[in-house]
């Protein structure tokens, strides 16, 4: 669709996070967890949304480390690189911001993850933030790695990640692509989910946003993400 229809369409981020809210009544399995999208304030020119914004990762949209995924209907097609926490105690809505360290407390792991985002909307890059919000926040499908040994030490801001499209593209991506900081990403997402009385729960998987421009994707190519000691992901399209 072009947009929403005038009396449907949202005017703020709240309205939107709470059409967006309605998903979870058209999933049988628990909220599987969180994305972040809109992490660099290149993608955020690209899409002209003021900041970040949060949306919900739904258990029927994950799919395993090395599958073969449709492209069908995809109008984005790209893949992009991300930081995945899972939480492992719960952070519950309050009125005081949680500080990094406290969100950080509240992880059990880490993993490398790839996302591909998609839109119902024939032009993402025009409809506006509420509107994008309402539309899952770019939110479809989501690949989650193996869990990550002995990563709490590492600087993840100047942490560098290889991803490439075999045979047409290479690209690096950082850590400080996203927010400055996965874990800054991680906080902020905590603080606006707290601010709609949301919390995080301990289990749920929250993805941080693309740490490279994300790649164009076509059925027959197999991308790759080179998180070096952390692990390796791909993901192959049809």
């Amino acid at each position: 669709m072009a947009h929403l229809p005038d009396d449907m369409r949202p005017a703020t981020r709240a309205e939107g996070y709470t059409i967006q809210a309605r998903l979870e009544a058209h999933t049988a399995a628990p909220l599987y967890g969180w994305k972040i999208a809109a992490t660099s304030t290149a993608g955020q020119a690209h899409i002209n949304v003021s900041g970040p914004m949060a949306g919900r990762i739904l258990a029927e949209r994950v799919v395993e480390d090395g599958s073969s995924v449709s492209l069908e209907g995809n109008r984005m097609r790209v893949a992009e690189p991300e930081f995945a926490f899972r939480m492992g105690t719960n952070l519950p809505p309050r009125r005081k911001p949680y500080a990094m360290d406290e969100v950080m407390a509240a992880v059990a792991s880490l993993y490398p993850a790839i996302e591909v985002p998609d839109s119902r909307f024939e032009d993402f890059t025009v409809v506006g933030e509420a509107q994008l919000i309402a539309d899952n926040a770019c939110a479809h499908l989501f690949m989650l790695g193996a869990e990550a040994d002995d990563w709490r030490t590492l600087d993840l801001a100047t942490y560098p990640v290889a991803c490439s499209v075999a045979g047409k593209l290479e690209r690096d991506g950082l850590g400080a692509n996203v927010l400055g900081d996965p874990r800054l990403a991680l906080t902020w997402i905590a603080n606006e989910l707290s601010g709609l009385g949301i919390g995080l729960k301990a289990g749920e998987v929250v993805t941080t946003g693309t740490c490279a421009i994300p790649l164009p994707i076509s059925p027959g190519d197999h991308f790759t993400a080179d998180f070096g000691r952390l692990g390796k992901v791909g993901l192959a399209f049809t």
